[in-house]
């Protein structure tokens, strides 16, 4: 790994499709990583338009996906059971500490997930 990866949560994703330029500076020349969770949850939404699924699958091919593995879901089932995430969160965070690669996210729910290496965006605003 060249330290240029990082795991992208799917707001972060969502937040891009809506055109935040603070998140493209803040990703700009790093390597992208999905759990495939993340994936599932994006194409997954209802009521998508086929222009909404076009624009988050452009977005897909820009990135790594990262498949489960059994260290991920070792992981994930200590993590689930020490802070009570969400299977999606907890899948998530898992990946991230086993690839050993910070995690991009708003979801204030991670901070509390002391293993992992934490990158906050909110707002527009780099809060690492």
């Amino acid at each position: 790994m060249s330290g240029k990866e990082i795991l992208v949560d799917t707001n972060i994703i969502l937040y891009l499709l809506d055109g935040s330029d603070t998140l493209e500076q803040i990703l700009q020349g790093k390597n992208l990583y999905l759990s495939f969770i993340t994936e599932l949850e994006l194409l997954g939404f209802k009521n998508i338009s086929s222009k909404e699924e076009s624009q988050i699958v452009e977005v897909l091919n820009d990135c790594s996906i990262l498949s489960i593995n059994k260290l991920i879901k070792e992981k994930y089932v200590e993590i689930r059971r020490k802070y009570h995430l969400k299977l999606p969160d907890a899948l998530i965070a898992a990946t991230a500490i086993v690839y050993n690669m910070p995690l991009i996210t708003a979801d204030k729910q991670f901070k509390t997930v002391k293993e992992l290496n934490l990158i906050s965006y909110q707002h527009g605003i780099n809060l690492t």
